[in-house]
């Protein structure tokens, strides 16, 4: 089995980043908001919530791996 850690700063940007885009999907589904500034915030919270989680799963992925040379 695989063993990563994650220090508490990168776990509350991955959890930030869910939030963001799970709040993206709620304003492309909700109906509260005319059609158009739901669709722009909606869009605009997906896309922040996805471009925000690839750097931190390429972090959390990397993590395991030994860092040699820095001090």
């Amino acid at each position: 089995m695989r063993k990563t850690k994650i220090a508490l700063p990168v776990l509350g940007l991955i959890s930030a980043t869910r939030g963001i885009l799970g709040a993206g999907i709620g304003l492309l589904l909700a109906p509260k908001l005319r059609k158009n500034s739901r669709k722009a915030v909606g869009w605009t919270l997906f896309t922040v919530g996805v471009v925000t989680t690839l750097p931190l799963v390429m972090t959390v992925l990397g993590g395991s791996k030994e860092e040699s040379g820095q001090g």
